[in-house]
């Protein structure tokens, strides 16, 4: 049985992959956020709920024991809680890591120069990328609700395609990475819809 810690699990991605995660696999959850009081109810014997903050590295470390895959989807200091997760990741011996962050973070947009506002993300992905861990860097464009499922990837180094791609999309690709040892091991995917 596969054991995914959920870090941030209280963000609108993240509930949507929770969604999927639960109603689609048999995968054992761990979600791991600041504050519980603000998760929405979930009732299921396979999620385990525990409140700490990332930058926490003692917490994320316990959090981390029995676990198989870590998906973070964080903000604030990336940087700093990429740093945080990578440690912990290698203290506890856990090797597959999703981490979001963001389209542009390679100017990999055509015709568009985000600059210095996606510095946080492109510092957290450089501490991914210098990591032996079994990353998978997800980069989505802006996140809409429509309830599809309809996307296309991009490696690193090509142009983005599309632009705005659902959560639900987005969702199902982590549940794809999740679930599947392997695949798009050591790759950051662009993640739109044309």
């Amino acid at each position: 049985m596969t054991n995914v810690l959920i870090l941030g699990a209280n963000g609108s991605l993240a509930r949507v992959a929770i969604d999927i995660f639960l109603k689609e696999t048999d995968l054992q959850l761990t979600l791991y956020l600041r504050n519980s009081r603000n998760l929405i109810h979930i009732d299921s014997n396979r999620v385990q709920v525990i409140e700490g903050d990332v930058l926490d590295i003692e917490k994320l470390k316990e959090a981390m024991v029995g676990q198989d895959v870590v998906y973070a989807n964080l903000a604030g200091s990336l940087e700093s809680m990429a740093i945080s997760v990578v440690e912990a990741m290698n203290a506890s011996g856990i090797k597959r890591l999703i981490w979001i962050s963001s389209m542009g973070i390679y100017d990999e947009v055509p015709g568009e120069s985000y600059g210095s506002i996606l510095d946080p993300y492109r510092k957290s992905a450089a501490v991914i990328e210098a990591s032996d861990l079994d990353y998978t860097i997800l980069r989505p464009g802006w996140f809409t609700n429509k309830d599809e499922i309809d996307y296309e990837t991009t490696q690193k180094g090509e142009p983005f395609k599309g632009h705005d791609v659902s959560r639900k999309s987005i969702a199902d690709l982590i549940v794809k990475l999740a679930k599947t040892p392997g695949l798009e091991i050591r790759r950051s995917l662009g993640v739109g819809k044309l």
